[in-house]
């Protein structure tokens, strides 16, 4: 029988940010980000990521008080009912003040690289880290999406990944709370992603649950380009992402990050039958 532990955890994402690259806006206020994130615990989210921060490439970054008035307020009623919290966040202070407002996982896109304080944060309050890969912020990344070494962004990505963890482990962070992220279109090209996602096992290989986020990201979106070239809108790329979340699912990854929570429910479940029933036993959907 497979349980919930065999799946990945369908962390729900919540931009409280103005120029989010799919949602920009639509959560910005207070009340908007935690009805949202009520709506996606409703769904099957098992974590809510929050984020204050826009990391689509070009944005421009907030004020740390910036920062903190947008994601602080969502914590602190969020972790009240009860909800399993991340911290989308890159700066020691937020994630500093995100821990004491009830958040228990740091997800930092930059790995340390960004500010190096918040791994002493995380050893201090001995909360889950995701590290991601990452070479720069948002509005120079693109230009070092360059992995001309032997083995090509995945044993770069592998290589940088390794460095990373070994950051985390000297500033006192338990091995057994890192989660690594390939970063997924943070400082890579459309190939890129798709040679890191059919590259699974070598990620496998660090030794450490991995996380995917995939959703609405560019790359699915070139993939759907319409005849003229047109990449497809972020609205149209959901159905693209599920088949994504299901692969990765039945590989065995620890956790997929997305926007919309019920497909992303509705994928597992297909995994989760598909691996419970090796046998052919009686279908629970009926004859047809």
């Amino acid at each position: 029988m497979v349980t919930a532990a065999d799946l990945p955890r369908i962390m729900g994402i919540v931009n409280v940010t103005p120029d989010s690259f799919s949602d920009g806006g639509r959560w910005a206020t207070t009340e908007a980000a935690i009805a949202h994130g009520r709506h996606l615990l409703a769904q099957g989210a098992d974590i809510l990521d929050i984020g204050g921060e826009s990391t689509r490439p070009g944005a421009t970054r907030p004020l740390v008080s910036e920062e903190l008035d947008r994601v602080i307020p969502v914590i602190e009623a969020l972790s009240a009912e009860g909800a399993v919290l991340s911290v989308d966040t890159m700066r020691s202070e937020v994630a500093e003040a995100s821990v004491r407002a009830g958040a228990a996982i740091i997800n930092d896109v930059s790995g340390g690289l960004a500010d190096p304080e918040i791994l002493r944060v995380v050893a201090a309050h001995d909360v889950d880290y995701i590290a991601m890969h990452w070479r720069a912020h948002s509005t120079h990344m693109q230009d070092l999406a360059v992995y001309d070494g032997p083995g090509g962004v995945v044993a770069a990505v592998c290589e940088e990944l390794a460095a990373r963890i070994a950051d985390a482990e000297a500033a006192g962070v338990r091995r057994d709370r890192v989660i690594v992220d390939p970063g997924l279109g943070f400082a890579k090209r459309g190939t890129h992603n798709w040679d890191l996602l059919r590259a699974l096992p070598a990620l496998d290989e660090l030794g450490l649950p991995v996380l995917i986020g995939a959703s609405r990201k560019s790359f699915l979106g070139a993939l759907l380009a319409d005849d003229q070239g047109s990449s497809r809108p972020v609205d149209g790329r959901e159905a693209a992402n599920t088949a994504l979340t299901t692969l990765v699912a039945l590989h065995g990854v620890w956790g997929v990050r997305v926007h919309d929570v019920g497909a992303a429910s509705d994928a597992l479940r297909v995994v989760a039958q598909l691996r419970s029933n090796p046998g052919g036993s009686a279908d629970p959907g009926g004859a047809q």
